[in-house]
């Protein structure tokens, strides 16, 4: 299982980027958001999703995400150098926490939910979560989880239920100004 950092800083492909985070306590999102804004980077990042082909990291592109407290999951809306949505992916996790230095992790469990902005939804990695699971690197309860997670947020997503879409569009445009949080925000 790996553990994954919101500030990516280990990501080689990037050269320069800002990371800014913020917990959040609201009725509506309780938990850290964070904004990774790609300020340069050695070449950018492309995927393929049901014959679709386009970009997810380039110069100018941000990744809003969200770690909801006590969930199962992280939420990313991976945005443009327009400020316009390009996805949003969804991984499963065993655990979140943050380090002492403030930035938010969680326990990947591979399954991961990936929407495109045209409402196309891609469970993925079910073959790398079967692997884990054969070769001990997750428990049959992480296994479990993993499948519970996804379908939960499957059936929030078909049932217009899954908050993430309309609160990423606007708090990318709400709560940032160069990179940054702004001052007195309202969630």
């Amino acid at each position: 299982m790996k553990r994954k950092f919101g500030d990516r800083a280990n990501w080689r492909r990037i050269t320069n980027r800002q990371f800014t985070c913020r917990f959040v306590q609201s009725k509506i999102f309780t938990g850290y958001i964070t904004l990774y804004t790609i300020q340069d980077l050695k070449e950018p990042l492309w995927k393929t999703y049901g014959g679709t082909t386009f970009c997810i990291a380039d110069k100018g592109y941000s990744w809003l995400q969200y770690y909801p407290k006590g969930e199962h999951f992280v939420v990313t809306a991976m945005f443009d150098d327009q400020q316009r949505i390009v996805e949003w992916y969804i991984d499963t996790c065993r655990s979140q926490g943050i380090t002492d230095q403030g930035v938010p992790w969680f326990d990947d469990l591979y399954l991961d939910v990936v929407v495109l902005k045209d409402g196309e939804i891609f469970l993925l990695d079910e073959d790398e979560l079967e692997d884990a699971l054969s070769r001990k690197h997750i428990t049959t309860g992480d296994y479990d989880l993993a499948n519970k997670t996804a379908k939960e947020l499957l059936h929030a997503i078909d049932a217009h239920v899954f908050p993430y879409f309309q609160l990423s569009l606007k708090h990318r445009q709400t709560l940032f100004e160069n990179g940054e949080f702004r001052k007195n925000i309202q969630v």
